[in-house]
């Protein structure tokens, strides 16, 4: 996960020309790892049980179960069952809705990029995605998924880029040196370099995953609060 990648020297591109196509090293890129994490989008994995049997403790859950034991033991039980279900439906809408959070946010990792081509030690080598850095310097050409937010520095006249799944443009867009790229934009034509800016959650595309899991969890919360005001 990212650290946070506030904009300095490692990022501004204030390193031109000749200079700036050279990439880092080895030791660099290790130290920059260290630093901002991989370039990827984690979650936390867990079973569909533990987040299941997750619904029935919490706050919330706690004030129905109480209520439902204290029904119980003055043998109302018909406001035993309706707070049961009230109970039940609350666990299996939130697991429901969490379950659709993490299959949104599955399907868009599965687009991110997973080999790009890096200028480290001074000589181009195909790299897992997951391991560029601000300030790397990769290549884009035709058909590549870009890894990562990148400034375009030169190498070639433009790239022409799918932005459709980021941004919704029915077209692709042209690009030229100077202009922002973005992770799990895809090149349809052309062929240039380009400086890393931001990677994983610090990425146009990681600031739409976290923005798909907040407006599940937001739609979580407003039901709960119906569960409340129902009890």
């Amino acid at each position: 996960m990212m650290k946070g990648q506030p904009m300095n020297e490692e990022t501004s591109g204030s390193a031109s020309g000749d200079a700036a196509m050279e990439g880092l090293t080895t030791a660099e890129a290790r130290a920059r790892l260290q630093k901002y994490g991989p370039n990827r989008i984690e979650t936390r994995e867990k079973t569909w049980w533990q987040r299941l049997l997750a619904r029935f403790w919490g706050p919330i859950p706690w004030m129905i179960e109480i209520a439902a034991i204290l029904s119980a033991s003055v043998q109302r039980w018909e406001d035993f069952v309706i707070i049961l279900i009230m109970l039940l439906v609350n666990a299996f809408v939130d697991f429901y809705q969490e379950s659709k959070a993490l299959s949104a946010i599955e399907v868009l990792k599965s687009k991110l990029a997973l080999k790009t081509l890096v200028r480290r030690d001074g000589r181009w080598q195909e790299l897992d995605a997951a391991e560029l850095v601000p300030g790397d310097v990769i290549k884009l050409k035709i058909g590549n998924i870009i890894p990562a937010d990148v400034t375009l520095l030169g190498g070639g006249d433009f790239l022409q880029i799918d932005q459709s799944a980021l941004t919704g443009e029915s077209l692709p867009v042209n690009k030229k040196a100077g202009d922002e790229a973005y992770a799990n934009t895809v090149v349809k034509q052309g062929e240039m370099i380009a400086l890393v800016k931001g990677t994983g959650l610090d990425t146009r595309f990681g600031k739409t995953v976290g923005l798909v899991a907040k407006a599940e969890m937001a739609a979580r919360s407003h039901f709960k609060q119906m569960v409340i005001r129902v009890g």
